[in-house]
């Protein structure tokens, strides 16, 4: 059996450029921005106050100022300060020449045209002309677009940005037993629930997806769905079928099209059938039947290949957090992928009944890893969890 995280690394290792579109910057969310964003000007492009007050120069040690003007935010100043003089601002509002200090309203009191300096101000309180960027830094790197970055990208003034097109994915679920929801179950059939949720994962990463729906334990029949999955997709997702069953026909079934297996087994807990394999340059995973070990794999290894498919590496959300209670296992053969939810800094243990146990991903917001060879974790220590 592969290390899960020696499958990892082959999937890392996948060097394949991206296709490349212009988009509007309000469609950005989500989307991986493929090229680096240089800032095209001085931020802020002029010193500016960073609080209402009076503008005056830091050297003068007046005590009442003589207001020469007042100036909004947007507007240009007028006036020059000099000794015994300022100007009234508002936030925002850019400093004018001869001033390189704002003192807050609240120390000061206005008569007759005349600002009174009832307390002395130790802070500038300015936000000087590229403080916070200078033009040609880089501003932004290749990676997925959040909120703030769509903010920071408007900022720069720019309208559209070049992302990686998302690499079309296709899902198949096999299994005779399984029926679509919504469908009457008849005796020893159960509902399909890989088929939405591998859907759902999909879109969660922003990515366009086909859903093949349900195909027989056929050998013909699964050989026809992959076949046609290959053309059309460029991740191809199945789930079912990678064991060694007698009706487990999703490895013969790609060697039966000439595709080539690249693992095959994990030592990874849920998970451990995980296939991986290339077709006419389309990538294909085998996913276990049980829902759980499906969800665990789309997030350890089929979320990176999409991203890898855009042109960066993924990078999952992790957070600390201490064990509430000890974690002992019967057996340490594999690494394992536990579900918990983390709530003020500790990890609790879900009643997690093993992999075929769907309800639990709904209870979880995390999951930890348990490292081959340890069977035992005490409560209190400090653990990574994987935020899904």
């Amino acid at each position: 059996m592969l290390h899960p995280d020696d499958a990892v690394a082959i999937i890392e290792k996948i060097e394949k450029q991206p296709e490349t579109e212009l988009i509007d910057i309000k469609d950005s969310l989500g989307r991986v921005l493929a090229e680096k964003i240089f800032s095209s000007l001085d931020s802020p492009p002029f010193s500016k106050a960073a609080m209402d007050g009076y503008a005056v120069s830091s050297e003068d040690r007046s005590s009442s100022f003589r207001i020469v003007e007042t100036i909004a935010a947007g507007e240009v100043p007028a006036k020059q300060i000099i000794h015994g003089t300022c100007a009234k601002i508002m936030t925002g509002a850019m400093m004018p020449e001869g001033s390189d200090k704002v003192i807050r309203v609240e120390y000061t009191e206005e008569k007759d045209g005349t600002m009174v300096l009832l307390r002395n101000e130790s802070l500038k309180n300015v936000i000087v002309k590229g403080e916070n960027l200078k033009k040609g830094d880089i501003v932004l790197a290749p990676g997925v677009i959040r909120p703030q970055e769509v903010g920071v990208l408007a900022s720069l003034g720019l309208k559209q940005i070049r992302v990686a097109v998302p690499p079309p994915v296709g899902v198949i679920t096999t299994g005779s037993e399984l029926r679509e929801p919504g469908e009457p179950l008849g005796f020893g059939q159960i509902y399909n629930s890989n088929g939405l949720q591998l859907c759902a994962q999909t879109k969660a990463v922003n990515c366009p997806f086909k859903y093949y729906g349900i195909i027989e334990d056929n050998r013909e029949a699964l050989a026809r769905a992959i076949e046609r999955g290959s053309k059309e997709c460029r991740v191809l997702l199945l789930s079912g079928g990678v064991s060694m069953g007698e009706y487990d026909f999703v490895p013969a079934s790609i060697t039966d099209l000439g595709g080539e297996i690249i693992f095959h087994k994990l030592a990874i807990k849920p998970g451990k059938p995980t296939l991986f394999a290339e077709n006419n340059g389309s990538y294909i995973f085998g996913l276990p039947g049980n829902p759980v070990s499906t969800f665990v794999i789309f997030e350890i290894l089929v979320k990176p290949l999409l991203y890898r498919l855009m042109g960066i590496h993924h990078q999952p959300s992790i957070i600390k957090a201490f064990l509430s209670v000890p974690i002992k296992r019967r057996s340490s053969d594999r690494v394992e992928y536990r579900p918990v939810k983390v709530e003020g800094g500790e990890i609790y243990l879900l009643a997690y009944h093993g992999s075929s146990h769907i309800n639990i991903l709904a209870e979880a917001n995390g999951l930890i890893r348990i490292d081959q060879g340890i069977d035992t974790i005490r409560e209190g220590e400090t653990l990574n969890v994987r935020q899904i």
